[in-house]
């Protein structure tokens, strides 16, 4: 009975420590929902995507993706949230990374083209998506070209002067040049390498806001 009883333990511990082994820690796993959901949604667009798809691309039971993520909509929004950070985080760091304007165009412009060398399933998401005009949607996709924008007003207000409309104004034309320049570089498959199309774009950005005169 002993005998019984200790391998029946055994066997239990057994189970369970290969249960351990193959469970991931909560954020490792999270992201890796993230991913096979980022590679969904690109590839069928929000309403064709369905979590089943998700949860087998992901190799989890659809169960534990409901334990992440609550509905397709709260794991959509948590996609595209993990990307617009790093694509804000990219530009702060390209535009704080010198004190060259010229420069600081330059960043700007390659900020956007290396997103989409690394992430280029993302950027889709961000800027070709089909669910635009969902409102929770539309408030992250604006609060993303706010970010950017206020970041490269500050630097355009301290160096021109100008009041902080204006500056905003200025610097929302030359993130919405960056941003379309890129997604067509995209949409054409780097036709034109990365590097001369960087400095196309970047010499025509800085060709317009270099006629705005520094401040005293």
């Amino acid at each position: 009975m002993t005998t019984e009883r200790a391998t029946s333990a055994s066997i239990n511990s057994g189970t369970s420590a290969a249960a351990n082994k193959g469970r991931l820690p909560r954020d490792e796993r999270r992201a890796q929902l993230l991913s096979a959901a980022l590679e969904v949604f690109t590839a069928a667009g929000y309403h064709a995507a369905a979590m089943d798809e998700i949860a087998d691309r992901a190799q989890v039971s659809k169960p534990v993706l409901y334990q992440h993520f609550p509905s397709k909509l709260d794991l959509y929004l948590a996609v595209l949230d993990l990307h617009i950070d790093s694509l804000v985080f990219e530009l702060q760091r390209a535009i704080s990374g010198t004190h060259d304007n010229a420069s600081r165009v330059e960043a700007t412009v390659d900020a956007y083209f290396g997103f989409i060398n690394r992430e280029g399933e993302a950027f889709r998401l961000l800027f070709e998506s089909d669910m635009s005009v969902e409102p929770q949607v539309r408030e992250r996709l604006h609060r993303m070209t706010y970010d950017n924008a206020a970041a490269l007003s500050a630097v355009i207000s301290l160096d021109t002067g100008l009041a902080k409309e204006e500056s905003m104004m200025l610097a929302v034309g030359l993130i919405g040049t960056a941003q379309h320049s890129a997604r067509h570089w995209l949409e054409r498959d780097g036709k034109i390498d990365r590097e001369s199309a960087v400095k196309l774009v970047s010499n025509l950005m800085w060709r317009g806001i270099s006629g705005f005169p520094k401040s005293n």
